[in-house]
């Protein structure tokens, strides 16, 4: 088993979503490196729901891969903001995985107190200029997290 780190926007897609879906597409990633690592995960992959781009930004909740890497449909799809003129269904460009809600943590996990944890100090997270919105994360960076959100 392999450990990420996925974010996403609370106004687009939060850990309330994915706990009243159950599970989704983690669609819309227009990244290559984000894409490949999609493609690396595998199913049972544990995941870290990271809210981004809000205040304050955090470690939300956990996930899990519940499929592995398929063609993102909204590449197709013209009305989606996420279409690829240049996607075709014999050779799609964009990959998504499928992810299905653990659990929401009891509190967000601030990116402030990630910064402060010395077990995170080489997270990608928290490398200067990273901007990934699918990463992956060590099983030391993970137990981290847990210990953090009180598993």
């Amino acid at each position: 088993m392999r450990h990420w780190l996925m974010k996403s926007e609370p106004d687009a897609f939060s850990i309330d979503d994915l706990k009243r879906l159950k599970k989704d597409a983690w669609s819309g990633v227009r990244n290559y490196q984000a894409r490949n690592f999609m493609k690396e995960m595998a199913v049972g992959d544990a995941v870290l729901f990271y809210h981004s781009s809000c205040e304050p930004p955090g470690v939300a909740g956990l996930a899990k891969v519940v499929a592995d890497a398929h063609p993102d449909a909204t590449q197709f799809d013209r009305r989606s903001p996420y279409y690829d003129p240049k996607a075709t269904k014999a050779k799609p460009i964009w990959a998504c995985v499928d992810v299905a809600f653990v659990r929401k943590f009891g509190r967000l996990i601030p990116l402030e107190e990630l910064r402060g944890a010395k077990a995170l100090k080489d997270m990608v997270l928290l490398r200067r200029g990273s901007r990934l919105s699918v990463q992956p994360v060590t099983k030391e960076e993970f137990d981290a997290v847990m210990k953090l959100a009180g598993k």
